[in-house]
């Protein structure tokens, strides 16, 4: 097939539904599919093919965003591609909370030769419209929902929400994401040598927090735990990049939050750096501390990524008992916004090494279950309705 991935972010870019993106066309290109990525970088609307090579496709000088302004280029890229199907991959802080890709949809119903489209929600957050919108921004989320031909949910807390929030009238496909770091530090490396490189010292446990800076991941709880535990300690935030204006807002008061518990000298921020280094920084880790605000799922490819390493994961309960279940033997589950357990859930850690071990084991486990190629293998099965 011939197969077009639309999303609001994709690597260098940081952000986990570009690294999803980037692996599921490399997942289905190794099944033989003709795979093209298209996003807006730059105020260009880029194509990126197999070579990993970004093309600028739009209008030179357009300074094109992801309200309806895009929409023009995006068709025109879609008849230069003529693909079979366009695959939305929707976030919408990745399209920086603007509904022009909620319509689209609507807009392409409208054309002859039009692809079949299919959207995957990564999360049901929705987008901003303007002040006092209400409802409405609901109801942009269940427009894209009911114009695509095929959704696509991660998890089934969410198939059950967003069938409640269109009446019942629309199913969702449920297929996991995968973890978006392979396990592959680099030839030579040596776990101690890394540690010893970012400066932790013999007997302190290294904490790593993986992924963006923003409300819903609690780095705010963390930096409160942290500063209750009486174990020598140092905090490794892997990435560390706040995208949206709001997460800026809230990575800035969290940094002030560390500097006023006098903690910034114990926190190691790697910034955007390649797999081959996140893989190497969470293997070096002796837990993950993934404190989720609407508790730990599996549409997190932070929890996912720790999982994969044989990371021991902090993280927070679930919001549904399947996903609970699942994940209990791979992880310590706390209450959210409750950096006591938080604190009590590490220092049992410092405690045990060998509920380290057992919990490193579970989670390479079930994280094998998530592999790209049968997440590959689910999306031929929906494109081939």
């Amino acid at each position: 097939m011939r197969l077009a991935l639309l999303t609001g972010e994709y690597p260098p870019q940081p952000g986990g539904v570009g690294d999803y993106t980037s692996c599921l066309a490399a997942a289905l290109r190794a099944r033989g599919h003709e795979v093209a990525a298209l996003t807006i970088q730059g105020g260009d609307l880029t194509l990126y093919g197999e070579d990993g090579r970004g093309v600028a496709v739009s209008q030179p000088g357009a300074r094109l965003d992801w309200s309806h302004r895009a929409w023009p280029a995006v068709i025109d890229a879609l008849a230069a591609l003529r693909p079979t199907w366009l695959h939305i991959q929707y976030q919408t802080g990745a399209y920086a909370m603007r509904p022009g890709i909620n319509v689209l949809p609507w807009r392409l119903r409208g054309l002859g030769g039009r692809p079949r489209v299919a959207v995957t929600f990564h999360d049901l957050l929705v987008p901003y419209l303007f002040p006092k919108a209400g409802p409405l921004r609901g109801w942009v989320n269940m427009r894209l929902a009911r114009d695509a031909d095929a959704v696509v949910v991660t998890n089934s807390a969410d198939a059950t929400r967003l069938r409640s929030a269109v009446g019942g009238r629309r199913s969702a496909a449920i297929i996991p994401i995968g973890s978006n770091i392979p396990v592959a530090p680099g030839p030579g490396y040596d776990r101690s040598a890394w540690r010893a490189q970012l400066g932790v010292a013999p007997g302190e446990l290294l904490v790593s927090y993986f992924g963006l800076l923003s409300p819903s991941k609690g780095a705010d709880v963390l930096a409160a735990a942290l500063a209750r535990l009486d174990h020598p300690w140092r905090l490794l935030i892997v990435g560390g990049a706040a995208t949206a204006p709001q997460d800026v807002a809230y990575a800035e008061a969290v940094r002030a939050r560390l500097a006023a518990l006098g903690l910034t000298a114990r926190v190691i921020v790697t910034g955007h750096v390649p797999d081959h280094v996140v893989s190497a920084h969470l293997l070096a880790a002796d837990c993950a501390a993934l404190p989720f605000r609407d508790g730990a799922s599996f549409r997190r490819g932070s929890l996912l990524a720790a999982l994969a390493h044989g990371c021991p994961v902090v993280t927070t309960l679930p919001s549904d008992q399947a996903t609970t279940m699942a994940l209990a033997p791979g992880a310590l589950l706390i209450p959210p916004d409750d950096p006591i357990a938080l604190a009590a859930a590490l220092l049992r850690l410092v405690a045990a090494p060998d509920l380290r071990a057992t919990l490193g084991a579970s989670g390479r486990a079930l994280a094998a279950r998530f592999s790209w190629e049968s997440i590959a293998e689910q999306h031929e099965r929906l494109y081939s309705v």
